[in-house]
């Protein structure tokens, strides 16, 4: 599976434990997204695009309206990094 530089740091956080917070106008569309890791700090490059790529691939999950985070698929295909510094 092809997972892009953006989607992979964003694995790396989810998989460390961070979460993904959403919000929702009306209706079950998703218009804000924002990937935090556990420590509290913002993952600057995250976007609506990377969230939608994430969410298409089926690698982060919601359940019960609570935070993204990531999903078993997610888990197996995070490929391993030192740090999330790396480029």
């Amino acid at each position: 599976m092809n997972i892009s530089k953006n989607e992979q740091r964003a694995l790396h956080v989810l998989a460390l434990g961070g979460r993904i917070l959403h919000e929702r106008e009306t209706g079950p569309k998703v218009t804000a997204a924002l990937c935090v890791t556990r420590e509290g700090m913002i993952l600057a490059d995250f976007d609506l695009n990377v969230f939608a790529r994430l969410r298409r691939k089926r690698l982060i999950e919601s359940r019960a309206g609570s935070p993204y985070r990531i999903s078993r698929k997610g888990r197996l295909s995070v490929r391993a990094q030192l740090d999330n510094q790396g480029g």
